[in-house]
């Protein structure tokens, strides 16, 4: 598997740029990690970390990576998505913690040829769950097309 930077992964730009890293990815699967520090985005000072309910775009910034990084190695250009919504999101803490790690599983569970998919996703540290969704997701096509449509 070929290293990127995440910024080549992902549309987002500073300071929107929320996960660390693509540590690996697949076919169907990506594994991605978040660096919570004192300087991350919606770091909360007086929890010492960030909310959990942030945990959603982490996850949906993964997505962005495995679908960047699948785009890359085909020879295309990483385009933008749209994160739809979510079933179920939950968290079992209300905080990712300050000077932690955080592991972020994303499997690509359904796509259709109009650009819809489901992924499973799940945020842990080690073994332990600290939360966990189904993400919708959706990468048209042309996605400048896409919106000017809208």
């Amino acid at each position: 598997m070929k290293s990127y930077a995440i910024e080549d992964l992902i549309a987002h730009r500073d300071p929107m740029i929320l996960i660390s890293r693509l540590v690996s990815h697949d076919e169907s699967t990506a594994f991605c990690e978040v660096d919570i520090s004192d300087s991350s985005l919606f770091y909360q000072q007086s929890n010492n970390g960030v909310a959990t309910y942030v945990g959603i775009e982490y996850m949906a910034q993964s997505i962005a990576a495995f679908a960047g990084a699948k785009a890359l190695e085909n020879g295309d250009a990483v385009n933008i998505g749209f994160l739809l919504g979510s079933r179920k999101y939950q968290t079992f803490y209300p905080v990712f913690q300050n000077n932690t790690t955080y592991q972020i599983y994303v499997e690509q569970l359904f796509q259709e040829d109009s650009g819809l998919s489901v992924f499973d996703c799940k945020i842990s540290l080690g073994d332990e769950l600290i939360a966990q969704a189904k993400i919708n997701a959706f990468q048209p096509d042309n996605p400048e097309e896409f919106l000017k449509e809208q």
